[in-house]
Order: structure tokens, then sequence, then C-alpha cells
């Protein structure tokens, strides 16, 4: 495997200095839209959802399996990448994946009911799964070690600006042209991007590999079940509901099963053992709870906006915005420095800023304006790009390039995990602390506080007026939901700090080589 491996090193070295810059740049533009679009639609959809219960008769709980199905889909196949990048080739399986995940796409947009738009979704999620990763690892090997700062500068603007671009499109495709084409809009993108990719990408060597199945089926019903679990459990008040705890279940042992069976087999559908390389198992760890940070913010903020402070959803989408915009100069800030500076202080620069515009949002009241809205998610974004590149490119720096694939996959569903888990603990530290606000707020309002007086006669208001009931209820709900956000922002912010120590762990020095399978 040793020999094997230094020819896969050599192979890939020379295949990608014996490209020019040109051709290299022309295979990363259509590498990188075709992440965009997949990220994109994990959360395009998301504000349409009002419009597709109406228009497929279904109701709130029902119509949350649009995106859970999608999302469950996606974690699922992702493992299943680096196996078909082996088997059949990396050039085949992004075609094949871009063309299935448009025709799932104009499917979803004919739906009639909610069963088909969920199966649909379903497909979707299996099509696009592969898209990311096999990405990833094409421009790992198409770059060499000078340029790939660049390569993953540009393919992490499809990771960075998706989530974002996501419902700013979502409101502005929704308010005019309808929900449908949320969907439709996949058709001329994905069509450019096949021509694209037809044109540039060339096609990697096929090789027969053996994959252990029953391995591989524990690992899809353990990553299925975590999934749903994630993404219901707020909503089902997790522990409390018996399905959600089955679900904890059966994830827990599933996975605990895969990890048993596969940690030293060489057939194992995700490599386990290639975590024994630091850079890789770090970096992805950092993925994680990066993936907690960003999701949960880009989650949290939409509602804050516009259920809270009253934005409409296309203001909503033009406030969130520059966040993206400025991810995505700090990933072309450190494309430009990280030949010049070592990437892991560029990772710790990137998770200080990233921490800085976090903690700038706990200073949110129910009367900021628009320009302290955007300032702090300018610092963040900004930070967040400047982590993205660099870590991209650490993850990699040791791993040998026959096993890029494989390595690609666990990176990568590394940041499907922690997104997952970002959505879902955002979303349950807002729930509980909005509540305890609630109780603790409220213990304040008594017919013997002299300031409720106060407050109750600047609105023309007193104790015995019927409105008073309704007014105060209101203002209650609505400062105490105020600091649920803070109290989120809070912990996001310490999400990022709690990184800062796993800097350490990453190694550019690479005199030794990358590992040998």
């Amino acid at each position: 495997m040793t020999g094997e491996s230094g020819s896969s090193h050599r192979t890939a070295k020379s295949a990608a200095s014996g490209t020019s810059p040109l051709d290299r740049m022309l295979l990363a533009i259509p590498v990188m839209l075709a992440t965009l679009m997949v990220i994109v639609d994990m959360t395009v959809v998301n504000v349409a959802i009002p419009d597709m219960m109406g228009a497929l008769a279904a109701t709130p709980d029902q119509i949350t399996w649009v995106l859970t199905s999608y999302i469950v889909a996606e974690a699922v196949t992702i493992p299943l990448s680096g196996f078909l990048a082996e088997r059949f080739g990396r050039r085949r399986v992004i075609l094949a994946s871009v063309t299935g995940f448009v025709i799932a796409s104009m499917l979803c947009g004919q739906a009639t009911s909610l069963s088909e738009i969920v199966a649909f979704r379903v497909l979707q999620g299996v099509f696009g799964a592969s898209v990311i990763p096999i990405s990833q690892s094409t421009l790992v090997a198409a770059f060499d070690e000078k340029s790939r700062g660049k390569a993953m500068a540009m393919w992490g603007i499809g990771i960075m600006l998706g989530p974002v671009l996501g419902p700013t499109l979502g409101g502005l495709i929704t308010d005019s042209l309808g929900w449908r084409f949320v969907f439709y809009i996949n058709l001329p993108v994905g069509l450019i991007v096949l021509l694209l990719l037809t044109t540039f990408l060339t096609e990697t060597e096929r090789r027969k590999v053996r994959v252990d199945w029953t391995g591989a089926a524990l690992l899809a019903i353990g990553l299925a079940s975590l999934q749903t679990f994630l993404d219901r459990g707020n909503q089902d008040d997790w522990f409390h509901s018996n399905v959600i705890a089955l679900l904890a279940l059966v994830s827990l042992a599933a996975i605990i099963g895969f990890a048993w069976r596969s940690w030293t087999r060489k057939d194992a559908l995700l490599r386990i053992d290639l975590l024994f390389d630091r850079n890789l198992a770090s970096a992805s760890i950092m993925m994680l709870v990066f993936g907690l940070g960003l999701f949960g913010t880009i989650v949290l903020q939409p509602i804050m906006l516009e259920n809270l402070l009253g934005y409409p959803a296309d203001i909503a989408g033009i406030v969130m915005a520059p966040r993206g915009v400025a991810a995505a100069l700090g990933m072309a800030t450190v494309a430009t420095l990280i030949n010049r500076i070592e990437p892991r202080w560029l990772v710790l620069a990137g998770l200080t800023l990233a921490a800085t515009g976090t903690f700038l949002m706990t200073g949110y009241s129910l009367q900021v304006d628009m320009w302290h809205l955007i300032m702090p998610s300018l610092i963040q974004g900004y930070g967040m790009g400047m982590v993205f590149v660099p870590l991209s490119a650490l993850a990699f720096k040791t791993v040998d390039p026959s096993q890029a694939d494989r390595a690609a996959s666990i990176f990568n569903l590394a940041r499907t995990i922690g997104s997952s888990i970002g959505i879902a603990i955002a979303a349950t530290v807002l729930t509980r602390t909005s509540q305890m606000n609630w109780m603790t707020l409220g213990g304040h309002i008594n017919a013997f506080n002299p300031r409720l007086d106060h407050y109750l006669s600047a609105r023309g208001l007193t104790q015995a007026d019927p409105a008073t009931l309704h007014v105060l209820a209101s203002e209650l709900s609505r400062q105490s939901t105020m600091l649920g956000f803070i109290d989120a922002f809070y912990f996001i912010t310490i999400s990022f700090v709690v990184l800062a120590p796993l800097v350490l762990f990453l190694r550019e020095n690479t005199a030794g080589g990358p590992r040998t399978s």
C-alpha cells in the first residue's frame, strides 16, 4: 500500500503541475457553482414554506419534512461519495449527481402533494450529497500545494455564500414568481454547470473497491436517526417525546456498531482510520463546531428580523446579505496571505473576528437600527471566511492524495452534522431561555410596582383598562424573546472561543510527507 500511495502522490502532483493556471481556474469555476447550487438549496426553501403549506394542504408540523427530508438524505449519502468516486471516477459521479439534482429540482417544482415533494426532496438530497465532497477533492487533486489556498477559497465561496444567499433568493423568487420557481431556478444554473464540467473536468482512474455493506447500513441508519433527532428534537420537546428518545437510542447504537465494525477494516465505507491523521481529525472537529456557529446564526437572524423586529422578508434578506459578501472578502484575503502566513494563525485570527462579531450581536435590543444589525454581521462574516479556507487546506495537508475522496467525505460529513447540531442547539437555547426570561420578567409585573403605572400612563392606559392585559403580554413576549436571542448569540460566541485551542493541533510542517494509507 505504501508503494501505491507514493505512486498516487506523484501522479497527483504531476497532474496538478501539468495543467496551466487558466485550465485549473476554468475547472474551479463550475466546481464552485455546483457547490453553491447544492448548498443554496438547504436554505432557499425556508422562506417559501408558508406558500407551500397552502398549495400542498399541509400543516406546519407536516411541512417541516420538506426541510428534514433533504438534510437527512444528504447526510446519509455523503459517506458514499468516496466509494463512488473511486469506483466510477470523479467526473462520472459529479456529472450524474448534478444531472440527478436538476431533474429532482424540476420534479419538486411539479409536486402537487406533500408526499410527492418530500420524495423528490429526498432525491435532491441523495444526488446533491456527493457534489460537495467530490468538488473539494477534485480541487485538492488539481491544484498544487502553493495554489491550493486559492482553490479552497473559490470552493469555500459556495459553502459560505450558499446558506446566506438561500433565504434572500428564496424571498425574492417566491414574492415575484411563486414558490415553484425556487426549484425551477436550478435548471438554467445546472445546465451551465454541466456544460462547464463536461468541457473542463477530466476523468480519474477507476478502481475496483470492496465495501462493507453491513457497516454501510449501520452508518445509514445511525446518520438518518441522528439527523431526524436533531431536526425534530426542539419541535417535539426532545426527550419528553418517546419518538425522539427512540431516535437517539437507535442513532447511538448504530453509530457505535459501525465504528466498532469499521475501525480497522480497509473496506469500510467511511475510512475512520484516516482520523489517525492529526490534521484531518482536528480540522473535522473544528468544522463540526464551526458549522454550529455558522448555521446557528443564519437560522436565528431571519427569525429575529422578521418575527420580532417586523422586517419584510426581502428587507431581511438584504440585511443578511452583507455577511456573505464579507465572508467572500475574508476568503479572498486569506487566499493572498496563505503562502506568506502560517495557515493556522489565519484560522485563529478568523475565529477571533467571528467571536467578536457574534459578541457584538449580544448588544441587540428591540430598538436596534439597521446599521447595528449589519456591522456585527460584517465582522463575523469576514472572520468566518478567514477560517474556512486555511482550515480546508490544512485538513488535507498530510492526507495522501489517493485518499482525498474518502477524507473529503469525512470532512464534509462533519460540516453537515455540525450544521444540524448548530440549528438544533440555537433553536433550543432560544426557546428555553425565552421561556425562562418570560417568567423572570413577568415576576416584576404586579399592581404594586410604581413603574407599571408609569409605563401604562405613557401609553394612555391604566391598570383597569381592558386592553392593558394584552399590551403587557405582548411587550413581555417581545422582551423575553429578545433576551432569548441574546442568550443564543452568547452561546455561539462561546463556541467560537472554544475552537481556538484546537488550532495548536494543526500541523503546518509536512517534512515527513503525506500519510500513507
